[in-house]
């Protein structure tokens, strides 16, 4: 009975945590949260904060090595068989002859020795190098991490951006599909009166299922762009998620012309830092090679005892154990390495300079990022003024063809044309608006410090 019960609970206690680990979460963020929470849970970001963790420990295990070093250590040898040694004849025999030669086995059976070593580096100018190798070498995956950070910050406007695309373009596409339909069945009810014709109603037919089909397709990228968007962030695709700010909104908020007006400074991009701290990598990396020329001096202090027997008695109180203890210091000097040495300083010479080259080169290109970056922003902002009126323009076109066509003063070519013309204003205005919230990102990406 009681195992009965304990069964009972077990499956009781795995069901609910089954249930727990599955259950819908909500989500609601602005652009602003949406790029907050990415920052800290995007799975490139945790990975970017393990690896500066990663890089500590490194520092660490560097540093340590200059430190003092304890090692205890046990040895154990049990011999099946004594070697032998070979003696004059008179050794240990005085009636022996000296011609001839006699064996004799030194030691015992069994032999334990244990020793506890203190060794501490005095000098090593390879591990001064590596000191600030290592500091070097956390320097660059912190400023990998504050790169990270601005490519998601990027990935998620953009990725935010695209949602509210589709969802304007879903808003959008339903109200023509509504207006479509009830233009339909007006001129369809007119044709059934014989005052119509049967073209004007195929033309609006054709234009409707062109409107569903865009409507359905846009559907379906608004979940796959939702769900790219809840990868972005580090959250489950099946959770909820609900966007709190709207496209019209974000992007006159974006409509700032300050960013193009300020002075690109190229030390202050996180990718010049990047290539900065790669060309102090290589500098140390060279000037490590170097230092292996220099002497190394070491020294260590050992404490010991030892034991022998013939049987196993080594944990018997009576055993007999004697104790030894000795200090030495070690200085290793290299002095010719058939040139061996020199190709290696060689060798980091080039790839420091080769460092150095790809720097300047990422320079040049960061000035010349910046200059597209900031050309597409403009672009991208006169492109809204440019769609924003043509859409005011095209929703008086068609307004204007469709009182005409209903008046018999237009061919329904002529008002399915118009129509046409307004439903790709509408999407070129719609497009418009993400262009300037992604060409801002663009920019402040670069500029970012």
């Amino acid at each position: 009975m009681t195992n009965k019960i304990l069964l009972t609970l077990i499956i009781a206690f795995v069901i609910n945590a089954n249930a727990q680990k599955t259950e819908r979460q909500n989500f609601n963020f602005s652009l602003q949260q949406a790029i907050e929470y990415a920052q800290k849970n995007n799975y490139k970001s945790i990975n970017a904060g393990r690896d500066i963790e990663s890089s500590k420990q490194k520092k660490w295990e560097t540093t340590a090595i200059g430190l003092p070093q304890l090692n205890g250590k046990v040895d154990f040898l049990h011999n099946f068989n004594l070697q032998k040694q070979g003696v004059s004849g008179n050794a240990f025999n005085p009636m022996g002859s000296p011609d001839d030669i006699a064996t004799i086995a030194f030691g015992t059976k069994n032999t334990m020795i244990a020793t506890a070593t203190l060794s501490q580096l005095i000098f090593d100018g390879s591990y001064i190098v590596a000191l600030q190798a290592s500091k070097a070498y956390l320097q660059f995956f912190e400023n990998a991490k504050k790169k990270t950070d601005n490519d998601i910050k990027e990935m998620i406007i953009n990725a935010y951006g695209n949602v509210l695309l589709a969802e304007a373009s879903i808003n959008i596409l339903e109200s023509n599909k509504t207006i479509l339909e009830k233009n339909y069945n007006d001129i369809n009810q007119i044709y059934k009166n014989g005052l119509g014709e049967q073209e004007s109603v195929e033309q609006i037919a054709i234009t409707l299922e062109t409107v569903k089909s865009s409507l359905n397709n846009v559907t379906r990228l608004r979940e796959i762009s939702l769900k790219m968007l809840k990868i972005n962030l580090g959250i489950e695709i099946n959770d909820d998620l609900k966007l709190t700010d709207n496209l019209d909104d974000l992007s006159k908020s974006n409509l700032e012309l300050a960013l193009t007006k300020s002075e690109f400074n190229v030390e202050n991009n996180i990718e010049y830092q990047i290539a900065t701290s790669i060309v102090t990598q290589k500098r140390l990396l060279m000037k490590l090679e170097k230092s292996k020329a220099l002497p190394s001096l070491g020294a260590a202090f050992n404490i010991g005892y030892n034991s022998f027997a013939n049987d196993f008695n080594f944990l018997k109180t009576n055993q007999k154990w004697n104790n030894f203890s000795n200090v030495g210091v070690s200085l290793n000097v290299p002095i010719f390495s058939s040139f061996g040495h020199g190709a290696k300083v060689q060798q980091a010479k080039i790839a420091f300079e080769q460092a150095q080259t790809q720097q300047k080169e990422a320079e040049q290109m960061l000035k010349l990022g910046y200059e597209k970056a900031k050309s597409d922003f403009d672009f991208s902002i006169e492109q809204y003024a440019t769609a924003k009126n043509n859409l005011s323009l095209a929703e008086r076109i068609e307004k204007k063809q469709q009182i005409k066509f209903k008046e018999g003063l237009s061919t329904s070519f002529e008002f399915s044309e118009a129509q046409r013309q307004l439903y790709s204003a509408q999407q070129t205005y719609l497009q418009s608006m993400v262009d300037i919230i992604n060409k801002k990102a663009a920019l402040e990406k670069l500029v970012i410090k």
